[in-house]
């Protein structure tokens, strides 16, 4: 039976007192030679080569110790012999532990069993761990802990960090993408005074030097952006932390990564054609293939995307006429219960204006916006449209979404009349468009709180 875990934390104490005895820094700044990456080191069979890195495995065999050292770019086994090393040096292994970090150098060979390995000629601690580590093997299988020990489970689970390594190369090439096309890459108050930009429930907090409370952005800069098109920018993007203080689902964070760009002098149709472009290169570059299996639904991204229409598929699946409706919150009530049994990737255009305050209107259908999003497997995966300038047609919506929110709705948008004398002063044609990292979740077909590194989980005084 394995020993309770305090009783292997107090051995591991007595092993740190040891070695401090014996004059020896559990805890260097660094090691002192100089050392090479494991996954170069097992190409280097007949040179000596110093590594370093956590042992992961620990063998013992009488005057032979066999260990396995991992760094970040893969393991090797070491080799330790008392006859190489002598009575001294080894009884020191007798202190180190799985989990502890050493640098070792020695030449690297092949065992009998074909096994890269490294015959260790000297040896520096540099880490000492003073808890085991879980079972490589058996991994942590609670949700919750896995989540609260996020370090311990991306330590054990190396699909897990490649799943996060694919989810840094979304971004970079979604970056990569707008900035080959002209777009400047900027960065927004994350601390308004007015939360604008989306519907959504802010966070509040407060501003000790200017003894006010502020709101934590809840778009990704959207009105700060339409304001540097008033500046004279043409085509500006932002990825960044956004903040809504809504319920946790599959689907939905409080806090999460979005981009937003906005192009001046372009409209929802040109915005639709460079979203399909950027959505194809960035899915081929992060996952190199373009067919996902989502949520029971097969996604296929290469063909062309089509469109349906909002009101149109509403009334064939609902029998409603949202174009006479003017309760946006239940207009998007009802297209919710549609959309999960849309595959997509498809555009769904055609929006009311109630459901879009920051839209500009059909020339030909007033009643309706220059909208669209992005739907693939049952949900909204984007969301762009020529953006409203029109100060007047502006000011009149922030004021009925204000009415909604002093009437308790706390997703309904404010009244920012800063952005509207922004307006006044002219704003040109706009396109603008956003997405989250909920798309990465979707195309990794797994819940969102899986494909972050430190999800949000409620305090524990529990002792560990």
């Amino acid at each position: 039976m394995a020993a309770p875990i305090d009783e292997l934390i107090k051995i591991r104490n007595g092993k740190l007192e040891k070695l401090r005895s014996l004059g020896i820094n559990p805890y260097p700044s660094k090691y002192s030679q100089s050392a090479t990456p494991i996954a170069k080191a097992v190409k280097s069979p007949g040179q000596k080569e110093a590594v370093e890195g956590r042992i992961t495995a620990w063998r013992e065999h009488g005057s032979l110790v066999f260990a396995d050292l991992k760094d970040a770019s893969g393991k090797i086994q070491l080799w330790f012999q008392k006859e190489k090393l002598g009575d001294k040096k080894f009884e020191l292994l007798k202190l180190f532990d799985i989990g502890d970090f050493l640098g070792t150098q020695g030449t690297v060979t092949k065992t009998k069993a074909g096994e890269i390995t490294i015959d260790v000629t000297d040896f520096e601690l540099l880490t000492k761990s003073l808890r085991p580590l879980p079972s490589e093997w058996f991994g942590i299988k609670d949700e919750e802990t896995r989540y609260r020990q996020r370090y311990l489970d991306l330590l054990l689970n190396d699909d897990l960090k490649q799943l996060l390594a694919k989810k840094a190369v979304f971004w970079n090439s979604m970056r990569a993408f707008l900035t080959d096309r002209g777009f400047l890459e900027v960065e927004t108050p994350v601390l308004e005074t007015t939360a604008g930009g989306a519907d959504a429930n802010p966070f509040v907090t407060h501003h000790n030097a200017l003894d006010i409370d502020l709101y934590l952005r809840i778009s990704m800069g959207e009105l700060w952006q339409k304001r540097l098109m008033v500046a004279g920018f043409e085509k500006t993007f932002e990825i960044g932390r956004q903040f809504r203080n809504e319920g946790i689902s599959r689907e939905h964070l409080q806090d999460y990564t979005q981009m937003e760009f906005y192009w001046a002098y372009a409209n929802f149709e040109d915005s639709m054609k460079l979203v399909e472009e950027m959505y194809k290169a960035v899915i081929e570059k992060t996952f190199g293939k373009m067919e996902f299996e989502i949520n029971n639904h097969k996604v296929d991204f290469a063909e062309d995307w089509p469109r349906i229409d909002y009101a149109q598929t509403v009334q064939k699946e609902a029998g409603v006429d949202v174009t006479k409706m003017d309760n946006g919150r239940e207009i998007d009530q009802i297209w919710k219960g549609i959309r999960e049994k849309i595959t997509g990737p498809v555009f769904l255009t055609g929006h009311p204006v109630a459901v879009s305050p920051l839209a500009k209107r059909l020339e030909s259908r007033p009643e309706l916006v220059e909208r669209y999003q992005v739907i693939i497997a049952g949900s909204e995966m984007g969301n762009g449209y020529s953006e409203l300038n029109d100060p007047i047609d502006q000011k009149e919506r922030f004021t009925k979404q204000q009415r909604m929110r002093d009437k308790g709705d706390t997703e309904a948008q404010m009244l920012d009349n800063d952005f509207v004398t922004a307006l006044e002063y002219g704003m040109p044609p706009v396109t603008g468009f956003g997405v989250s990292e909920r798309l990465f979740s979707f195309l990794a077909n797994l819940p969102i709180r899986e494909t972050v590194m430190f999800p949000l989980l409620r305090p524990t005084n529990e002792k560990k």
